[in-house]
């Protein structure tokens, strides 16, 4: 875990909500010399920062609406700072909580070089990040939908249909199978939002996959060159990475990615692992799927993997595939160099 070090004649720290902040200005000695709680206004923050300008840094907590407060800091050429809301135990664990101590608490933590760092996502792709995002969300939900169906079935004793329902005349036929018209009405729902779903997904993954040739064209076209990793896998794995000079190491990227598990040990004994759910979830998703699918029709990866299941089970052996794939990218994203099927199958 970073932490934020560096020294200033001021100390900002901000307790963030949508309608209102709770700001907290300190010196480098550690007096208030500021505390108001303002409505959520670029103007009335610029009213009490204005006179820090240029000797300030302001640091606020990583939560659903730091986006604006971070692109205002830019534009002003504020220091900013981004807070790891996991590793914020000061604030949380506290016997008083409320927003005045929180942003106290904040400034203290950056004085004190105790601030722990997440990183602050380029605002130029970080809406295509969300929209991407988004469409898991809803793929997941149309994946409910097909589930529905299944379960129909079962409750009504009906055969399992063989039908895939990401084709259009499949769900078609689906809106004929049951003679009780509030059990068809009930799959006619499940087949309108689904049909809606293929429809707007498809556009929302072409005009993504546009924005990241603009974004950038080479880390897409190089992670497509790995087996397995297709449109949607390269669009994740891009956009969740950002930019890959941020990672000092492949350590820290595969620990980043959810690849590896820390040990929790005491007193030379050891209690399991720890911090397993601390990362991106949606890269260690990417990983997972991209073994998984390395695996489809290669006879060579199938054979590595075999290896590895002589040392371990098979359900570790697909986590080591996918951790394995996770160091393959950053070097191949760090170098930019293509995908080595026959040095990734070596050792």
């Amino acid at each position: 875990m970073r932490f934020y070090n560096n020294s200033h004649p001021y100390y900002c720290g901000i307790d963030l909500h949508a309608r209102l902040l709770y700001v907290c200005i300190i010196d480098s000695k550690g007096e208030v010399v500021a505390h108001n709680k303002i409505g959520a206004s670029k103007d009335d923050l610029l009213l009490i920062l204005e006179p820090y300008i240029g000797n300030v840094i302001v640091g606020v907590e990583c939560m659903h609406c730091w986006y604006w407060v971070s692109d205002w800091c830019a534009e002003l050429g504020i220091d900013f700072i981004l807070g790891h809301a996991l590793y914020m135990k000061a604030i949380h664990g506290g016997k008083t909580k409320n927003d005045k101590v929180d942003s106290f608490k904040i400034s203290t933590l950056l004085r004190g070089g105790n601030f722990p760092i997440a990183y602050d996502y380029p605002s130029e792709m970080r809406a295509a990040r969300d929209l991407l995002r988004r469409r898991m969300k809803i793929v997941r939900h149309g994946a409910m939908l097909k589930g529905h169906v299944v379960n129909t079935n079962s409750q009504y004793n009906l055969p399992a249909t063989e039908l895939n329902l990401k084709n259009i005349s499949a769900r078609q036929k689906l809106r004929e199978q049951y003679q009780d018209i509030i059990v068809q009405r009930n799959i006619d729902l499940d087949m309108a939002l689904l049909d809606c779903y293929a429809k707007e997904l498809a556009q929302v993954e072409w005009f993504i996959e546009k924005q990241a040739k603009n974004h950038n064209p080479v880390y897409l076209e190089l992670l497509k060159t790995v087996p397995g990793i297709g449109k949607i896998l390269s669009l994740t794995i891009l956009y969740e990475i950002g930019d890959i000079s941020r990672f000092e190491s492949v350590q820290k990227f595969a620990s980043y990615s959810r690849l590896v598990k820390c040990k929790a040990e005491s007193a030379g004994k050891t209690y399991g692992t720890n911090g397993n759910k601390i990362g991106n979830a949606h890269l260690k998703w990417a990983f997972s799927e991209a073994a998984v699918l390395y695996l489809r029709g290669n006879d060579k990866a199938r054979n590595y993997l075999n290896r590895l299941q002589k040392r371990m089970s098979k359900a570790k052996a697909l986590s080591a595939l996918a951790h394995k794939l996770g160091r393959c990218v950053y070097f191949m994203l760090k170098n930019k160099t293509v995908f080595d099927e026959q040095r990734f199958l070596k050792g």
